[in-house]
């Protein structure tokens, strides 16, 4: 069922590195959500093709309609009036699932970005919005930093075992000396 009522989201504004598209997203509840438009603006492609894709993204079972479509109620300007009505929305899932499928030069940029993140969680064990740590979002918005403390904190307790097994190569290594010394 559609939301009728004020939107008790953040507008957020995406703007590429070449300053060549910029994007206002609706952020609410932990997700971006973006019209088939917008995901065509983003990526640079026609609407008709976005909307190609995700028919195939949820005929392919790779997401489900439901979890991933929401309607909001917009006024919008159509010709000289404004019409109200429910227009479509699709959450992050939806629009990576796009950004995957999709053949442009944006789409391309969008791939290598991921793939970037992807990598240096796949490598490191993490990846890290320096930025977003750096300054916190504000009043009413959920602020990550505390939990990233807390994980740290657990994972630094483990460095314990870490001490532990650097000893014990350590003393190894003594003992590898001292037959060296003895058999001088």
């Amino acid at each position: 069922m559609p939301d009728k009522k004020p939107l008790q989201s953040s507008i957020i504004f995406y703007q590429t590195e070449d300053g060549r598209t910029r994007i206002q997203c609706r952020f609410e509840n932990e997700t971006i959500w973006l019209t088939q438009a917008l995901i065509a603006e983003l990526f640079q492609k026609d609407v008709r093709t976005v909307n190609e894709h995700l028919v195939n993204i949820f005929e392919e079972g790779e997401l489900s309609r439901e979890a991933t479509i929401r309607k909001f109620w917009m006024v919008r300007r159509e010709g000289k009036r404004e019409v109200a009505r429910d227009v479509e929305h699709y959450n992050l899932s939806a629009i990576l699932a796009v950004g995957y499928r999709v053949r442009s030069p944006r789409g391309t940029q969008f791939r290598q970005w991921a793939t970037a993140r992807l990598s240096e969680y796949l490598v490191k064990g993490f990846t890290l919005d320096d930025e977003r740590l750096k300054n916190p979002p504000g009043k009413g918005h959920a602020d990550y930093f505390d939990e990233l403390l807390e994980r740290i904190r657990d994972i630094r307790s483990s460095e314990r075992r870490v001490y532990l097994r650097v000893r014990e190569i350590v003393e190894s290594i003594n003992g590898v000396n001292m037959e060296r010394t003895n058999n001088a």
